[in-house]
This record gives C-alpha cells, structure tokens and sequence, in this order.
C-alpha cells in the first residue's frame, strides 16, 4: 500500500505551514503523570526538550497539561492553564518560527493558549464543547477534529461498537467539520485525525488506518498520531518505549505522504527514517518538520516556499553530500537519485 496524500498546506491565521512534505509535531508534556515523561519537570528542563526537537526536525511542538490515561478525574483547568501557558510563551518568545499546538478540550485553557501566541488546538475530545469551535475561530487558528466515541478520560474498547468503524470515523468526521465550519473556523485551517486506539480495538484501529483516504474524502490535512500507540504494541508485544521500529512502519505505510502532521515522540529518528524513505522513493532529500511561512503583506512578493524546511542553501549541501556518500561508495550518481555503476 502507498501512503495517502492530502492538501499540501494548512492556513494558520496569518500563517501557512507547508505540509507538500510530513511535518513532524513533537509531543512535550507538561504534566508529572506522563506515559511518556513522568514526573515534575521544571520549565527549564521543557524547554530544553523542544530546544532539541526542534533541532532533530520538528516544525510543530505539541504541548499537553493533562495525561491520557483513562479512569482518572480531569485535571482543573486552572491547574492545567498553570502547566502549559509558562511553556508556551517561552516558546513564543524563543523559537517564534515554531508552531505551537496544544492538546487541550477545555475552552479557559485554549482561550489563554491561543492568546499568548497559540497556533492549534489539539482537540481530541471530539468537539464536546459548544464553546471549543467559535474560540478558535476567533483567533483564527488551527483546529484538530479527532474521532471519538467517548469523552475524554474514558476508556471504551470492544470489538462490536461499531457495525463498520470506517463508515463510522468517515460520518463522525464530515459532522464535525461541518459543526467547526458552521462555528466560524476556516475549512483551511483544520486537520483531522482518525484517532488511532481512541475508544478503538487494535484491530478497528488498523482498519482505519487502512482506509485514511476512505474517510477523509475532502482531502484536508491529516495529523496522525501514531507514536508508541497501543496497535502497534499488539502487534509486536512491545512497552510504550520499545515501539520505536513499530512507529516508523505505520509512518512508512500510511504517514510519509503530503499533507499529514506527525505527532511523535521520537523526532530525529522519524525525520532521518523519512529521509531516506524519501531518497529511495526517488524524491529529492529533505527535512521532514517545514517552517511555516507568513502571509505576504499586499503589494509584496510572495515568501519562497521551503523546501521540507530546508533552505535552498541547506538543500544544495544535502545533495552535495549524498553525491560525496555515492562516490565513496562507488556509485554513479545523478543528484541524489544513484544508480549502480
């Protein structure tokens, strides 16, 4: 199977993030019950996490005041605005080429997210919120719309939920776009994600991922989180951290296409993955993780598109070292599409 490609580009208030090639979202969590990062981390030590994704690849950074884990009380979202606004207007105010989404349902945090400097909301509570949609809107930002068959923080798996968990992602999906439209946010600004093992078996997870194109006949930017997921430790008998090789199959298989945003955990290994996977496909070599790019002001010439967060200059010394690598290995190359000598 060859992975699904989407709209190459995602409006994000006076900003468009070129998704022509995967972008990677980095996942920092800013919460001591992480499955991922347990523990209290003070904001310095965070900050030097997205510091370092950031330099592996990442053109988004994904920040979460509350776990995932199922069956325990939400946590209060003044307690959760105390855990992700420090971070997100550090980096506002150290990395501003970086966009920042927050993986949050709950309007009091996303109105003071999206006012401190806020790109996306990451929403995978399924639009529960009457409020959650015109706030975004009214800042112009990014919105994830996640399938779900639960609220949040409930945990719901069984093989007969649903009669045909495609058609059932696909109907659930058109709906909710339509509501966040309706609300007032730009068609061009959302993303939709499938929600890979959200109130789904390993087994309807896979079917769904299978069928990405199926259910998002519109086309509109996809984000996929499938970073150390549940399907994959199924499949394999792995721990969270010990689905690294898991995670960069399900990437190859249905997340190495245009418009889709990678959620992941490990940042420089999917990126170096993507580039070779690029490179063999016979793509030209890029940084998986684009910098956005501004709007042009009326009157001016439009800003170069990157390419895959490259510059040109970036761009030119890649294929200049892959052509070196060829030689070495005594390879005719032309570019950097090498063809045994």
């Amino acid at each position: 199977m060859s992975a699904p490609r989407f709209r190459p580009d995602l409006q994000l208030a006076d900003w468009v993030l070129d998704l022509s090639r995967p972008v990677l979202m980095g996942v920092v969590n800013a919460n001591p019950d992480s499955f991922s990062d347990p523990g209290h981390r003070p904001l310095d030590v965070q900050l030097d996490q997205v510091r370092a994704m950031v330099d592996e690849g990442a053109g988004v950074i994904d920040v979460g005041g509350q776990s995932g884990i199922t069956n325990v009380a939400e946590v209060d979202p003044s307690e959760e605005i105390d855990r992700v606004l420090p971070l997100v207007e550090a980096i506002v105010a150290e990395l501003p080429q970086v966009v920042i989404s927050v993986d949050t349902y709950k309007p009091p945090v996303i109105a003071a997210v999206l006012a401190a400097g806020a790109h996306i909301v990451n929403d995978v509570s399924g639009l529960r919120s009457p409020e959650l949609a015109p706030l975004v809107a009214r800042h112009r930002a990014g919105l994830v719309v996640m399938h779900t068959a639960a609220p949040p923080k409930t945990r719901l798996q069984s093989s007969d939920l649903y009669g045909d968990v495609v058609a059932d992602v696909t109907a659930f999906l058109a709906a909710k776009v339509a509501e966040a439209v309706a609300a007032g946010v730009d068609e061009r600004s959302i993303l939709v994600d499938p929600g890979p093992d959200f109130t789904k078996t390993p087994a309807q997870t896979v079917e769904v991922l299978r069928h990405l194109a199926t259910l998002n006949p519109q086309g509109l930017p996809a984000l996929l989180a499938l970073s150390r997921k549940d399907f994959i430790g199924a499949l394999t008998g792995t721990r969270p951290k010990e689905r690294l090789a898991g995670t960069l199959a399900a990437v190859a298989a249905v997340g190495s296409g245009s418009g889709v945003v990678l959620r992941v955990h490990d940042v420089g290994e999917v990126r170096r993955f993507l580039t070779v996977l690029e490179v063999l496909e016979g793509e030209r070599p890029g940084r998986p993780g684009a910098a956005p790019r501004r709007r042009p002001a009326l009157g001016r010439r439009p800003p170069r598109r990157h390419e895959g967060g490259l510059s040109a200059q970036r761009a030119s010394a890649v294929r200049s070292w892959a052509v070196s690598q060829c030689s070495q290995n005594q390879v005719a190359c032309t570019s950097v599409k090498c063809m045994p000598s």
